[in-house]
């Protein structure tokens, strides 16, 4: 973080300031801030966050003997070290974002991105930030980053050489994006689809419209909105972007997108296609499974050239991209038995999206495995998209679904329910169970996906399976 006396981080975070030891109000701190007493370096501040299972109050000795300097508190504890007081500790490391960003903005050339959509964003965080990095230093998310305390986190470790702030933001409810954007008022806002995912925390897909078209409204005067052309909901938020005084950039698979894509041919070694920016054109061979992924490298694609990036320098950058984050489509295994380890996260359309690819790369001689798990947040529309999931994976052949835990059983029973009831469809309670039967089950040329929802902890099992058919 960049530097605070005492006195400056009191007022930032609207606190007061119980000194300890030789400190003053002028005493400079500048170590990295966080909430987890076991990522405290030398020089830190540590926020003292209650949580719903425990609270971080009780871990403030833990920070300081970590090397804490400072601690962020809603009431004093017996420790050794300066602490200032705040009436809500997660408001206040918000506050103290709010006024970092600033300060490196108002002193510099720092740039902001912010990226939402129902599926897709650390992948695009990701794309993105390796082609910024290229461009100067570049701060995003680590992880999933992306909530009340991930994004101001990830904001606090901009410092004054920073020149992209990458941030990444999802939506726990209506007015969190507004609340996480309004803190950066974003340059450019990546918006990449509207889909099912966490609908039931909005009363359906249009409750999702409106909390993503939350970023587009954030943005700055003068910013860009990179828009899916693709997708009707998403292509609705220009006239949003032009009541803000917003243009927009759109990216797609259509001509009339400005960033798009052109003959693209999927392999189990990654994704080619021609991307064309502007008028200009060039071969891009994405090293990340799956046709999907195409969408998310045009989206950042658009973004970069829009903060000056050339076409060229984004695309070489992109190329050297070989997964797009742990757990998602990640190749494990070997050549004789593939995983691919996607259960970081699952909504309709990323199931969906994964079973085609699941698909697409299996050769004649191959055979298809889903290992399939439940998808969260669905609300009241949970039965019916689950037994979508178990329709489709019938509809395109997948040679054997093997469904894991109670939350997903109703693939199981879709997928019996349309034919595949001479074993092609197996249900399991358990990781373990499912586990078992998979070593006894697998064999040479299977390519296997497992997919669920982060919650499912399906991607466990997956690393259990790439180790074990390695």
């Amino acid at each position: 973080m960049i530097a605070f006396t005492i006195a400056q981080l009191a007022h930032a975070v609207s606190g007061e300031a119980v000194l300890a030891g030789d400190d003053t109000l002028d005493t400079v701190v500048s170590g990295a801030v966080d909430t987890d007493s076991r990522l405290m370096a030398p020089g830190g501040i540590f926020v003292a966050k209650p949580g719903e299972s425990t609270d971080g109050h009780l871990f403030v000795d833990a920070a300081v003997a970590a090397g804490a300097v400072v601690a962020i508190v809603e009431h004093t504890v017996e420790t050794a070290v300066t602490q200032i007081v705040v009436a809500d500790a997660v408001a206040a490391l918000a506050d103290l974002a709010r006024v970092v960003v600033k300060r490196v903005r108002d002193a510099g050339d720092l740039r902001v991105v912010g990226i939402t959509g129902s599926n897709g964003k650390t992948t695009t965080k990701n794309l993105l930030a390796r082609i910024l990095e290229g461009e100067g230093e570049t701060v995003a998310p680590k992880a999933s980053f992306n909530n009340e305390v991930g994004a101001p986190l990830t904001m606090l470790r901009v410092t004054e050489s920073t020149r992209f702030l990458v941030s990444e933001f999802g939506a726990s409810g209506p007015g969190a994006i507004a609340r996480l954007a309004g803190l950066v008022d974003p340059d450019v806002a990546v918006v990449l689809m509207v889909g099912m995912a966490h609908a039931g925390g909005f009363g359906g897909i249009e409750g999702t419209f409106h909390a993503k078209s939350e970023l587009v409204k954030s943005l700055r005067a003068g910013g860009v909105a990179v828009l899916n052309a693709d997708d009707a909901r998403v292509a609705a938020m220009a006239p949003i972007a032009a009541e803000h005084g917003a243009s927009v950039r759109w990216f797609g698979r259509g001509t009339e997108a400005q960033v798009r894509a052109d003959d693209v041919v999927v392999t189990a070694s990654g994704t080619s296609f021609t991307v064309t920016a502007d008028g200009e054109s060039l071969p891009l061979r994405l090293r990340v499974l799956g046709e999907h992924h195409v969408m998310n490298a045009l989206a950042a694609i658009a973004a970069a050239t829009t903060l000056g990036v050339s076409l060229a320098d984004a695309v070489a950058r992109l190329e050297t991209v070989e997964i797009a984050e742990r757990w998602r489509m990640q190749p494990l295994g070997s050549d004789r038995v593939r995983i691919i380890n996607d259960a970081y996260n699952a909504s309709p359309d990323s199931m969906a999206a994964a079973l085609r690819t699941l698909a697409q790369i299996t050769g004649p001689d191959e055979r298809t495995v889903a290992v399939l798990g439940a998808m969260s947040e669905l609300g009241e529309y949970t039965e019916e998209e689950h037994d979508r999931v178990g329709l489709l994976a019938v509809r395109l052949g997948i040679q054997r679904i093997v469904v894991v835990g109670d939350g997903a059983r109703r693939m199981y029973l879709e997928a019996v329910a349309q034919g595949s009831w001479d074993n092609e469809a197996v249900f399991f309670s358990t990781a373990d169970e499912a586990f078992a039967y998979l070593q006894g089950e697998l064999r040479d040329g299977d390519r296997v996906l497992v997919k669920s929802s982060n919650s499912a902890g399906l991607r466990f099992l997956g690393d259990r399976l790439g180790e074990s058919f390695s």
